[in-house]
């Protein structure tokens, strides 16, 4: 407040005076225009909220309307100063606009007047100077902004998850439609879900921001369950119309692997002959298990079990594709010990004849040597542990041999 005992103003004081707080009052109201057009306030006066959101709006909107009735009254002042100034002021003109500048001449909505300071015949008036209403306005300010740009910021981060994740329902639920199976449980627990989401994200989306970030986790996992539920569908709307080559397929996948467990078998009786100890199992034939889940599915098809199809003839093709691939492993392993063996013989084969190249054909202890591998190798059933030790021998003594070292 001023001293009613201080000197006026000077008239060059008070025109600079004037002048900056009529650029302040420019600047505010451009400021609140702003504020009022801005994307999440229009938002916020058109939403129905709910909690904590709606609290703080509605605090935020008692600010805002304090905001511009105190803006209002500090602009009248300045209309009236302004009117004073136009004047060839006078010494009590000066006086009045230095009570105006500086003085408290602000009268503050009585409305927000707080409650302690009230007096029986209701509130009293109170006043303030222009830079403790500028300082009023701009705390008021503060507070609206805030709440404007959390919920914008929160409103911009959840929704398009969100509408993503409905667009994900929608199309389930078309899809599920078009299967004619009913509902399904578990999209129908996922839509509960994400309603309820979408209600709050829509009327109190402050209660999904932590630590100044909104949570779009819950969200986003919603969207992830609908897309696997979705494809599911998508998958039994596709063998709907693949049936039959899907069913051919699992029925040529059968055949091969028939063929593959065949092989299997045929190669594990072989290496049970040839080779001492293989060490290898005798190979499983799951055809018949098999066999029975692919005759068990037009039993679904006729009840239109369309999910539950999808699911068990994929099941099915991973299961049969396994098996193949498991048998010709199998094989694999038997055959891999005959090769072994072939291997084997062909190098003894080798060594023999690069003895006979440098002249130790007939040399005792090679030969004596080159006999005991060959006798191993040539044996069924071949053990190859002692055969591999024979053919070491052999070789080491015919570099021995060659290097003329003992």
């Amino acid at each position: 407040m001023s001293d009613k005992g201080a000197a006026p103003m000077g008239r060059a004081t008070v025109e600079h005076a004037l002048a900056t707080l009529r650029d302040e009052r420019d600047r505010i109201s451009a400021s609140l225009l702003d504020l009022e057009q801005h994307h999440g306030h229009r938002l916020l006066k058109g939403a129905r909220l709910s909690g904590g959101t709606r609290d703080r709006w509605e605090r935020a909107q008692a600010a805002l309307t304090f905001l511009w009735r105190l803006f209002d009254a500090y602009q009248g002042v300045l209309e009236e100063a302004t009117e004073l100034q136009r004047r060839r002021p006078s010494e009590a003109t000066l006086r009045r606009l230095t009570e105006l500048l500086t003085g408290p001449s602000v009268e503050v909505p009585r409305d927000e007047i707080t409650l302690r300071r009230r007096t029986l015949l209701g509130p009293d008036r109170e006043r303030c100077t222009l830079q403790e209403a500028k300082e009023q306005m701009t705390e008021a300010y503060r507070e609206v902004t805030e709440l404007v740009s959390a919920v914008d910021a929160a409103w911009e981060a959840l929704l398009e998850p969100l509408e993503a994740a409905e667009r994900e329902w929608r199309e389930a639920v078309r899809l599920a439609q078009s299967l004619g199976e009913g509902r399904d449980a578990e999209l129908d627990r996922l839509g509960r879900e994400l309603a309820a989401t979408g209600q709050l994200v829509r009327t109190d989306p402050l209660a999904l921001v932590e630590n100044g970030r909104a949570d779009a986790e819950r969200i986003e996992s919603l969207r992830a369950g609908l897309a696997a539920v979705r494809e599911g569908l998508a998958e039994a709307a596709r063998l709907r119309a693949e049936y039959d080559e899907r069913v051919a397929a699992l029925e040529a996948g059968l055949s091969t692997l028939a063929q593959a467990v065949a092989a299997a078998r045929s190669a594990y009786r072989t290496v049970q002959v040839k080779i001492a100890d293989p060490g290898v199992p005798e190979p499983a034939d799951p055809g018949p298990v098999l066999r029975e889940r692919l005759d068990a599915l037009p039993a679904l098809r006729a009840a239109g079990r369309w999910s539950d199809l999808a699911a068990r003839m994929a099941e099915l093709e991973t299961n049969i594709a396994g098996a193949v691939e498991q048998a010709e492993r199998a094989r694999a392993l038997s055959t891999g010990l005959l090769e072994r063996r072939d291997e084997l013989r062909g190098r003894l084969d080798a060594y023999r004849v690069k003895a006979a190249r440098l002249g130790f054909a007939e040399h005792d202890e090679l030969a004596r040597l080159h006999e005991q591998a060959r006798a191993l190798l040539w044996t069924a059933p071949c053990d190859l542990r002692r055969a591999t030790v024979a053919l070491t021998r052999y070789q080491r003594a015919l570099r021995s041999l060659e290097t003329g070292t003992d």
